[in-house]
């Protein structure tokens, strides 16, 4: 059984659940990297300084390049305008005790404790499913008069063998705390 980030669901709107997330460690690749997953697949493989296996986590976290202009002040972001794709770090790790990667491709970054609108489906994931999904999720969003803050990002719970119709696959985008 894969570890999944604990999260409390402070309400729902429709299809939308308003969750809290704690604090996170992550594994993170810059989308311009042409093998993102495999790269952090060797990392929790054992391909770090200290050659020590980190147990698989779900979800996958990836975000797709942005397509929009962002604005650049006072906003900050922690994630690249290219997209990445990261792996939750197991809860025992943080910041100081985490295997430190071979590769410099794969950073360790925290990611602080946030409110995230999601909006889950299953299926195969595809650039047009994302899109459709994304525009529900914002769509939703507006409806219920929140904010989102950032972009829109994926979370996948499932390895890929898994079939098509029992994977669990979400949609998010973090937004103002209310």
């Amino acid at each position: 059984m894969v570890q999944t980030i604990k999260y409390e669901i402070e309400k729902k709107i429709n299809q939308i659940e308003i969750r809290r997330y704690p604090k996170i460690t992550v594994a993170k690749v810059d989308n311009n990297e042409l093998d993102s997953f495999g790269l952090l697949f060797r990392f929790i493989s054992g391909e770090n300084i200290q050659k020590k296996k980190v147990k698989m986590t779900s979800p996958v976290v990836s975000q797709e390049p942005s397509q929009e202009i962002k604005m650049t002040s006072p906003v900050l972001t922690d994630f690249s305008d290219e997209g990445y794709m990261a792996f939750v770090m197991p809860q025992e790790f943080n910041l100081e005790d985490i295997p430190q990667p071979l590769d410099n491709r794969v950073k360790i970054e925290e990611v602080p404790g946030r409110i995230v609108a999601v909006l889950r489906f299953s299926g195969s994931w595809s650039e047009d499913r994302f899109e459709a999904k994304r525009k529900e999720l914002l769509e939703e969003l507006a409806r219920a008069k929140i904010k989102p803050k950032g972009d829109v990002f994926t979370m996948l719970y499932n390895p890929p063998f898994t079939p098509s119709f029992l994977r669990r696959n979400e949609v998010a985008i973090e937004v103002e705390r209310e």
